[in-house]
């Protein structure tokens, strides 16, 4: 789900946009001194309308949840991206580019070529690799008063947002009232909050100087849970539908939109 580079934690799927980006300079610039002819800067250009058209994206579909906080559309640290869009705008970018720079035309086409490929077989691949192993963990959390309860206990048949966070992560902080706010607003989903390793005298006086009011609130006092999904960061949210199955999961700081985003994948039509 993610991995740790030093004091940064990145998740697989931004991990691999940054190879596949690293890869397709290194071919452009490979090819562009064969050719004799500056590709890198059009590779970085392709990257950067990627990423606009993506954000745009994801914006236009969700927002309504950016209605009263215009200023979140450009603050990207929610994560909330559109692969589809992304993909739409690489595609008419980079054949913009080709019509209208013949001479990059080949080595361009190469370099675009091999980030793509690259990007598409690894995550294809992830992603089946995760679905064979989208159960509920085997793993037992501990009340703040020290009571034992499994997972399968905590969802009792329905959707759960499971969130790892930590009283000493900003982004854990920043985005505890949205999560406060969803656990009233979708009485059908179960919201958990699991701790990670921190003594419960923390966590209480954590909740009373910000004034939080969370239900379900656990320990995950040696990161059990942490590690079965396979996370290194903080703040991690799990989405699992009422099959128990993980069905999406986000590594860093939710938005109301990013939130939304990931309760549309857990709940059913009717709900």
């Amino acid at each position: 789900m993610s991995v740790s580079i030093g004091p940064l934690s990145l998740s697989i799927g931004h991990l691999l946009l940054v190879i596949a980006f690293g890869l397709a300079l290194l071919v452009g610039g490979i090819l562009g001194r064969k050719y004799r002819v500056p590709v890198a800067g059009s590779v970085a250009d392709i990257f950067v309308v990627a990423m606009l058209s993506a954000r745009i994206g994801f914006v236009i579909s969700y927002f309504e949840h950016y209605r009263n906080d215009l200023l979140g559309i450009i603050d990207i640290r929610d994560g909330g991206f559109d692969v589809l869009w992304g993909v739409i705008g690489a595609i008419l970018f980079t054949g913009f580019l080709m019509w209208h720079r013949k001479p990059q035309r080949k080595p361009l086409a190469a370099a675009a070529l091999t980030g793509a490929l690259f990007w598409a077989g690894t995550a294809g691949t992830i992603t089946l690799i995760e679905q064979q192993a989208r159960g509920m963990p085997d793993v037992a959390l501990r009340s703040l008063n020290g009571e034992a309860v499994s997972m399968d206990q905590l969802a009792a048949g329905k959707p759960m947002v499971v969130n790892l966070w930590a009283t000493w992560c900003p982004p854990c902080i920043r985005e505890m009232p949205v999560l406060e706010e969803a656990q009233h607003i979708y009485k059908d989903i179960i919201f958990v909050f699991a701790n990670q390793r921190e003594q419960p005298e923390t966590i209480r006086a954590f909740l009373e100087e910000n004034r939080l009011n969370l239900d379900n609130l656990y320990q995950d006092d040696q990161a059990k849970l942490a590690r079965a999904v396979g996370s290194s960061g903080l703040p991690t949210t799990l989405f699992y539908n009422a099959r128990g199955q993980l069905i999406d999961s986000h590594m860093g700081e939710l938005s109301r939109a990013t939130l939304a985003r990931g309760l549309e994948k857990i709940r059913t039509p009717e709900e």
